[in-house]
């Protein structure tokens, strides 16, 4: 735009200029006395000046709005507030479900709202075919294509949400007073191959009790099958002080995570959009936070986030008898706080974030509960990892509906960015997470997202502080104005945490010992019209040593197959 104002400035100074030249020239020619023309020229010469003063007032606050759209689409799009848009056809590379994948799609301006209230939603589901995998079930949202610790055979499969979730949300915003506006935002999400919300808890409980290759496909996530399972706040937002909201909010790193993901979260091609173990600050769960304040502000090119969770739920209870029960259980307290600050700026064409967070008592769901079918006896949920008690008698919660929970306070730090040049985008990051035994253990019967209850508690499953790295890189290519095509990288590596550190092939792995796990993706995305598009692609993941263990418990048992191939291919409607 400031090319524009350039142009134009420059165009009228020659005008100008061209007009001064023949005075000039005729002035010259006719060798008079001083001619009353001079002060029309002297006139006319000011008047350049001043156009072209002008010219570069207009360029500098040109920059300036620039910057500050810049500044407030990164706000708006990790935010998610009131009246956002679907990008236009010549604008497809960017459409807000590949910008902002685990949030719903956004309505353009017009288009189902009402009194300043939007109705949004997305379809996405797709076909694909995975060379190690497993059954599909209805309580599933990321589909199959990252590699799975319970996979075995190839298989082809319904793929939903490839690269946005299906969902629906309602948001609204309203101006209460000149440059204040209360604002709101509800939104959850769908599986589009059942009907049913998103649920990755019932993934797990499904599961329970039975032999690993009676498995269907299973998982973690926040997700846990909540009405408002991906979203539900309200709050007072200023033009100038920016946005205050309370309730149901997406983690910081789930914000930064969708503006520079390559892939922008792609369950299908996305290891850390498929797994929140970078979006979360360490556990999948995070991802998205209950009872949570977070304030976002922006000044010129840059924007300040800040996050905090209060605690909630149930602790659950533990005994230091050898023989307990739910009689002689002594209550823990739910210590499960959260907080997390998020600084970024944008100059031209770059953009960059810093994001710092920490959790207390995050909860990671690795498998379902074993149980008499299973090659492991007895249940998980017969250990009391607070003091090793087994739980004897009435048991102190059932293993019906319930979950088997490892517990660590976490705490990590991002730094991401993403630069434009010409057709091509440039993403790349890097996030350091620090694993701890937490300072105030949970106990048996702890809840977890969705109020799911913890039959089993691991407090203390760290020998020392276990350290994961998490890199990423990728490009996004704009072959025409309505299809691109994307590459992206991801590595994740853990340290040897076992106390002693004896890890290898002869002696054996455990889930503490050093690993990696590494995917790869490329897939093309093509846009009919604003609202549907069609995209194909493939995704390659790996996993070695402690990360290729599947039942983090005694000798470690692996994953039946280290690697997973998995093409996809489907379409998408946006409103």
């Amino acid at each position: 735009m400031a090319s524009i104002f350039n142009l134009a400035g420059v165009n009228r100074a020659f005008g100008v200029a061209a007009l001064l030249a023949g005075v000039s020239t005729g002035a010259l020619a006719q060798n008079a006395q001083p001619d009353p023309r001079d002060a029309r020229i002297q006139q006319l010469q000011n008047q350049v000046q001043q156009l072209l003063a002008e010219d570069q007032r207009l360029a500098a606050k040109t920059q300036q709005l620039e910057s500050a759209i810049t500044a407030l689409q990164q706000g708006q799009a990790s935010q998610g507030e009131a009246i956002q848009t679907i990008a236009p056809p010549e604008q497809s590379t960017e459409t807000v479900a590949r910008a902002n994948k685990l949030q719903n799609p956004l309505a353009e301006p017009g288009a189902l709202t009402w009194h300043g209230i939007t109705l949004y939603g997305t379809f996405d589901v797709g076909v694909g075919w995975v060379s190690h995998g497993l059954p599909e079930n209805g309580a599933n949202y990321e589909g199959e294509s990252l590699i799975n610790r319970n996979g075995y055979q190839s298989r082809w499969v319904i793929a939903p949400n490839n690269l946005s979730q299906t969902g629906l949300g309602i948001r609204g915003k309203e101006e209460f007073y000149p440059g204040w506006s209360v604002v709101f935002n509800a939104s959850t999400g769908i599986n589009p191959q059942s009907g049913q919300l998103a649920n990755m808890a019932a993934t797990n409980t499904l599961n329970a009790g039975l032999p690993r290759y009676s498995y269907s496909i299973t998982g973690d996530g926040s997700r846990a099958g909540q009405a408002f399972n991906d979203e539900f706040y309200a709050g007072v937002s200023s033009n100038t002080y920016g946005t205050l909201t309370f309730g149901r909010q997406r983690a910081l790193g789930t914000d930064a995570m969708l503006l520079y993901d390559p892939a922008g979260g792609a369950y299908a091609f996305s290891f850390i959009g498929y797994n929140g173990l970078m979006a979360g600050g360490g556990d999948t769960q995070d991802t998205r936070l209950d009872d949570t304040l977070k304030y976002r502000v922006g000044y010129g090119p840059v924007h300040l986030g800040v996050l905090y969770k209060f605690a909630e739920g149930s602790g659950g209870c533990f005994s230091a008898a050898a023989n307990w029960t739910a009689a002689n259980c002594t209550p823990e307290v739910a210590h499960n706080t959260a907080y997390g600050v998020d600084f970024g700026g944008s100059y031209e064409h770059f953009s960059a974030d810093f994001v710092f967070q920490h959790t207390n008592q995050a909860i990671s769901v690795v498998n379902p509960l074993l149980g008499p079918q299973s090659l492991t006896q007895p249940y998980q949920s017969t250990l009391n990892s607070i003091n090793t008690n087994p739980i004897t008698g009435n048991n102190l919660i059932g293993t019906t509906n319930t979950e088997y929970g490892i517990v660590t306070d976490n705490t990590a730090y991002m730094v991401a960015a993403k630069y434009t040049w010409n057709a091509l985008k440039f993403y790349a990051g890097y996030e350091h997470i620090r694993y701890v035994n937490p300072a105030i253990p949970l106990g048996v019967g702890a809840s977890a997202q969705g109020d799911y209850l913890l039959s089993g508690v691991e407090d203390n499953n760290l020998d020392s502080p276990k350290i994961v790295n998490v890199v990423w890189t990728g490009v996004k290519y704009a072959i025409t104005p309505k299809a691109d095509i994307t590459l992206s990288y991801y590595l994740e590596l853990q340290n040897n945490f076992r106390v002693p550190a004896t890890c290898s092939p002869d002696v054996g792995y455990r889930s503490s010992c050093a690993g990696s796990l590494t995917e790869i993706s490329l897939y093309g995305d093509y846009h009919f019209t604003k609202r549907f598009d069609v995209f194909t692609g493939i995704a390659y993941s790996d996993v070695t040593g402690g990360l290729a263990i599947a039942i983090p418990h005694g000798p470690g048992v692996p994953y039946f197959f280290n690697n997973n191939i998995a093409p996809t291919m489907g379409g998408r409607f946006a409103f």
